[in-house]
């Protein structure tokens, strides 16, 4: 290749400017985003905390109490079973964690065991007085699990 056919490299001393003042404009144009560690909506947070574990385990519990709708069906489940299965969990982490929580740790973990079992004896004792008037709505597909026969 001669110099004439050789491909020119044109230099431009702005290029840092320029880049940083459209960094800028995205900036401004996004959406504020969540602190670090924080999980936005539909996000997983950085860090695991846990606040998060407590989270997934009361979630779990109340779900299978009734707490949430079923997205399919629109109906509350009622499985006491799982939700027992999930407050001895809680159980299990308060346990061995003794000794190991911050002060504010233990305290929620407290709480929400004492909560949950205070919701399980209501709900069950619900289901069992629901169950002898014969008014408790049974799933498709045979009985209400957990709940007493």
């Amino acid at each position: 290749m001669s110099e004439d056919q050789a491909p020119k490299i044109i230099v431009d001393d702005d290029w840092k400017s320029q880049a940083k003042a459209e960094k800028e404009k995205l900036k401004e144009a996004a959406p504020a985003q969540p602190a670090a560690g924080e999980a936005g909506q539909g996000r997983m947070p950085e860090h695991v905390e846990f606040d998060h574990l407590l989270e997934v385990l009361v979630t779990q519990s109340l779900m299978y109490m009734g707490g949430f709708p079923d997205p399919q069906t629109g109906q509350a489940m009622v499985a006491l079973d799982l939700a027992k299965f999930h407050i001895d969990l809680l159980g299990v982490v308060e346990e061995k964690t003794k000794g190991n929580l911050s002060e504010d740790e233990k305290t929620k973990l407290e709480g929400v065991l004492h909560e949950l079992r205070l919701r399980f004896v209501e709900i069950s004792q619900a289901v069992t007085k629901a169950a002898a008037e014969g008014t408790l709505e049974q799933a498709t597909g045979g009985s209400v699990p957990g709940a007493p026969s």
